[in-house]
């Protein structure tokens, strides 16, 4: 059998790294993408080749359709096909909109949004060719129900789910499903400087997400939820109940 490859794009650290770890241990070749940390990249390169699967990492901005396209034809022409792509890359530039410059505004729309277009289209072309994928976009509770001083990064998350739902209504007859995760508030290096004991008080579960609860979705889907699509999976403890 050939072998199965995944793509998970902003996979240096955080969910991201979780989530190729993941997959790595469902058997899958693992390329990770990256704009700027290269050692941290590298790194988890060699933590997943320690599981007995392949791993590469290739640098390429998800922002800049150029660099995009690039990346994507390399590694189609290396590993030949792409069965899962993880949409993960993403950024915050927080602040109320009256304080909110145009570059703020833009780097989140760039990042969180344009780059889903940018890395979907090229790999949905191969998966179209295989008549098999799985796309899984990461989105975020604050695109489901806002949130005050995030107006880009709400937008930007919540035009990640109507391009999820749209898609796979485009997709589902070649075999591809399309699902998106809205993360709540999970231990990463974006909540890092946040209040979370008192996040938690809100939160049913009275705790943050870990890495690993949203890594172990996105395995879900790419590996059990063959009959599932167009779906937003909450993961949040029980936040948006």
């Amino acid at each position: 059998m050939e072998k199965k490859v995944a793509l998970v794009t902003g996979a240096s650290r955080g969910i991201g790294k979780a989530c190729a770890l993941e997959l790595a241990d469902a058997g899958y070749d693992v390329v990770i993408n990256y704009v700027s940390s290269e050692a941290p990249a590298l790194a988890v390169v060699e933590e997943i080749k320690a599981k007995g699967v392949n791993a590469k990492a290739v640098k390429f901005d998800v922002s800049d359709k150029d660099e995009v396209a690039q990346g994507i034809a390399a590694i189609l022409e290396e590993f030949g096909r792409i069965d899962v792509l993880v949409n993960n890359a993403g950024i915050t530039r927080d602040n109320l909109i009256i304080r909110m410059d145009d570059a703020a505004w833009e780097a989140v729309i760039n990042t969180n949004l344009n780059s889903v277009f940018y890395v979907t289209k090229p790999v949905v072309k191969a998966m179209m060719k295989q008549r098999s994928g799985a796309i899984i976009n990461m989105a975020s509770i604050c695109g489901v129900y806002g949130n005050a001083g995030q107006t880009n990064y709400s937008s930007a998350k919540a035009g990640v789910i109507g391009f999820t739902k749209a898609l796979a209504k485009e997709v589902a007859s070649r075999g591809i499903t399309v699902n998106a995760v809205a993360p709540g508030f999970i231990a990463t290096d974006m909540t890092h400087d946040l209040d979370k004991d008192k996040i938690a008080e809100n939160i049913p579960l009275k705790r943050l997400g870990e890495v690993d609860d949203i890594a172990k979705t996105v395995r879900f889907l790419a590996e059990d939820g063959k009959y599932i699509t167009s779906q937003v999976i909450s993961v949040d403890g029980g936040l948006t109940i």
